[in-house]
């Protein structure tokens, strides 16, 4: 992970990447994976998104895991929740009602913590990432979440060469290079998107897209 980039977004309050309400996707899409209800749900590089209050209002346990503190004790502190610390297997876990946060690096969280997790919805961990990262991330995700997990997973797709990221570009043939061999992956939708980060503009992007894909681990 890109550790001290991130935890000075974090610091810096520089976080454009968060979504004051619940990701319209989330709520069109997730429907249709039929996570069946009551089952644990995933979601990586949580930050602070409202995803997860949205997952437990929906009756899933939800699991997040986050690299900087001060996100995760900011989405309990703006939800009005108290949390309790607990100890993971390797990392810090903030716990409250159905929700609980792991506080650390995703590459350290296990099968253990992840166990009967049915869904992953990804929206903001794949196209935070540079290419070399990841092949790493995926097969890592999918070595930890069970067999016949379905996952949401949210990309963006621009020229890369006018502009660094993040948000990264992922092109729909990177997705099947990276889950095709043991999963089954289907694009829902393909749109483009009008409003684009100010930095996309000054670098001179005046179109982009968002995909939405659904992906289930084969058994």
């Amino acid at each position: 992970m890109q550790r001290e980039f991130w935890l000075e977004r974090w610091e810096k309050n520089e976080i454009g990447f968060h979504l004051p309400d619940v990701n319209p996707r989330l709520r069109e899409f997730w429907p249709g994976l039929d996570v069946p209800a009551g089952a644990p749900v995933f979601v990586p590089l949580c930050g602070k998104s409202l995803d997860l209050r949205w997952f437990a209002e929906q009756g899933n346990p939800v699991i997040g895991v986050e690299l900087a503190e001060p996100a995760v004790r900011a989405f309990f502190d703006e939800a009005g929740v108290p949390s309790r610390l607990e100890r993971g297997a390797r990392l810090p876990c903030h716990t409250a009602a159905d929700i609980r946060i792991f506080c650390g690096d995703i590459m350290e969280l296990t099968a253990l913590e992840l166990r009967g997790v049915a869904g992953v919805f990804d929206r903001a961990a794949l196209v935070a990432l540079p290419p070399r990262m990841r092949a790493h991330y995926v097969d890592h995700v999918l070595r930890i979440v069970p067999e016949g997990c379905r996952i949401l997973l949210l990309t963006f797709e621009y020229d890369q060469a006018l502009v660094p990221g993040p948000p990264h570009a992922v092109l729909q043939d990177e997705v099947l290079a990276l889950y095709g061999s043991r999963c089954e992956v289907e694009r829902l939708e393909h749109r483009s998107v009008s409003v684009l980060p100010p930095s996309f503009s000054a670098a001179g992007i005046s179109e982009a897209a968002e995909a939405v894909y659904r992906i289930v681990k084969r058994a």
